[in-house]
């Protein structure tokens, strides 16, 4: 297309170009609801509970009517579609490596990474049909994290966040020490929000240990096995930290998902979307991570953020170079190369 016609096509008021922005947003939304596609089906073809598999399926549906859309989007504006994860990548016929109960909190999980990416995206939406897409997804959403918590609250599995007891009065911080701990002094006790932050960051990475555990056991690739086992060890190792610095508040750590792992050994994902989950994982824990940090007040606790939040990141990229190594590695859109550009043989 010349820059002419694309001029015109910008211009045009029903016919506006997508921003960077949104066809990034789109290529991530792509790859995400293929994988979960993927999984879902075989959550679907391995589920027993007759409170949960409805549950199930309607969040397949959900991601199918996703991906359809999204095509639709990627053909009018002549944009290539992404290959993402199709029927190659699942084995619906595999063994159960997950219990029910497992797959319930895997939904409630993702419809909160769900929730929070749609907002994201919502705010930097431009076009009218791109924000309502999201839109959409956010009330979806919502929609399955609603289902989520009325079957774990029925079942007795819903994990509350610690309870702690009601202030008496309204309170203003006197002294540095509220942020500091001087000279070895106790620590003071928790805010609210600084447990809500440990109480998440414990919860995702419970999942993600179970999840790489089950990956570790049944994955091909070598390097992708140890990738999931460094992975395992690493949450773990944050679990503790996290599950201190609630203890040494005397609360309560919330519980792991370990014992919801089976002992199949035949792979229900190929290496790639196993791989690529594990860094989607990284990413939603280094956010998490990210966003304790804006808002715990404990200097120690923002220090502890900031150190284990590196130490994933170089976790990421042992993920990044397994998945180039073996050409799973799918690009996403980017800016023109304007100096290859110019130097290119005119």
């Amino acid at each position: 297309m010349t820059n002419s016609n694309n001029t015109e096509k910008v211009m045009s008021e029903h016919n506006i170009l997508l921003t960077a922005s949104e066809m990034g947003l789109l290529w991530n939304q792509y790859e995400s609801d293929t994988m979960v596609r993927c999984i879902l089906k075989y959550f679907k073809n391995k589920c027993e509970d007759a409170e949960i598999l409805p549950i199930i399926e309607h969040s397949l549906s959900v991601a199918e009517n996703h991906v359809k859309i999204l095509i639709d989007i990627f053909k009018n504006e002549e944009l290539p579609i992404p290959v993402g994860f199709t029927d190659e990548d699942v084995n619906i016929h595999a063994p159960k490596l997950f219990t029910d109960t497992f797959m319930l909190y895997y939904l409630q999980n993702t419809s909160v990474i769900a929730m929070a990416g749609a907002g994201v995206a919502i705010g930097v939406s431009s076009r009218e049909d791109i924000s309502k897409f999201f839109q959409d997804i956010l009330v979806e959403a919502k929609d399955i994290h609603n289902m989520v918590r009325k079957v774990s609250l029925s079942k007795g599995t819903y994990i509350r966040p610690p309870y702690i007891s009601n202030p008496d009065k309204v309170n203003f911080v006197s002294k540095q020490r509220f942020l500091f701990d001087f000279f070895g002094k106790a620590k003071r006790p928790l805010t609210a929000i600084e447990i809500t932050h440990l109480f998440i960051n414990i919860q995702t990475n419970a999942l993600g240990k179970a999840m790489m555990l089950g990956f570790a056991q049944v994955c091909k690739d070598e390097d992708a096995k140890q990738f999931f086992i460094e992975g395992k060890n690493i949450a773990n190792k944050h679990i503790k930290k996290f599950a201190l610095a609630l203890a040494d508040s005397d609360l309560p750590a919330p519980m792991t998902w370990d014992s919801h792992l089976l002992d199949s050994t035949v792979a229900p994902f190929s290496d790639k979307l196993m791989v690529f989950h594990t860094t989607v994982m990284i990413a939603v824990g280094i956010g998490n991570y990210g966003a304790a940090v804006g808002t715990c007040q404990r200097m120690d606790l923002s220090a502890l953020y900031t150190r284990l939040s590196a130490e994933i990141a170089l976790y990421a990229e042992d993920g990044a170079n397994i998945m180039i190594k073996h050409a799973w590695l799918e690009e996403p859109p980017q800016a023109d190369d304007r100096q290859a550009l110019i130097n290119q043989p005119k």
